[in-house]
């Protein structure tokens, strides 16, 4: 044999490697499997260009000791007494009230101003169709908008502990 030809051999057989180091992968979603038949079943894509690598994530702990962790605050975090707290969670909800009446009120004037979405024409809208329809567009995405501020406060609110009775 010449001394090329030895050369080329193992190269050629290492060449051929890469094909069978890995099978065949399938997606399916966010899953991934190798096995031809349950991807099949599932209706599962083929990997293509390269290979993948699956690292299986932590199990979250039970979900008592989680929420525990949540509610407390970090360490090093200055502490607030409980009559601190209730004042301020008084402050805070006597606000939301307060815009929450005001919001309501707007959208009181907002619907009544829009008219069943026919309000009133003005001046040069008589003439120019156009600017009518466009107005009663704003004035119902105002509308929309309002509700949705109407709503965020309620949700506000609900997040508040309930007023402390003295």
């Amino acid at each position: 044999m010449k001394p090329v030809s030895i050369l080329l051999l193992p190269l050629a057989l290492l060449a051929g490697l890469p094909a069978f180091a890995q099978e065949r992968v399938y997606r399916c979603g966010n899953e991934y499997t190798n096995n031809a038949t349950e991807a099949q079943k599932r209706g599962c894509k083929v990997m293509e260009g390269g290979n993948v690598t699956v690292v299986q994530g932590a199990r979250p702990a039970a979900a008592a000791s989680s929420t525990a962790a949540a509610v407390r605050s970090p360490p090093g975090s200055p502490r607030v007494e409980t009559v601190d707290q209730r004042a301020r969670d008084g402050e805070a909800r006597t606000v939301l009230q307060s815009e929450l009446k005001k919001a309501e009120a707007r959208q009181v004037e907002l619907l009544k101003e829009y008219n069943n979405g026919e309000p009133e024409k003005q001046g040069s809208e008589a003439r120019n169709y156009q600017k009518y329809l466009d107005r009663v567009s704003e004035m119902k995405a105002n509308i929309a908008r309002n509700e949705s501020d109407i709503a965020g406060i309620r949700r506000e609110l609900g997040r508040l502990p309930p007023p402390a009775n003295p």
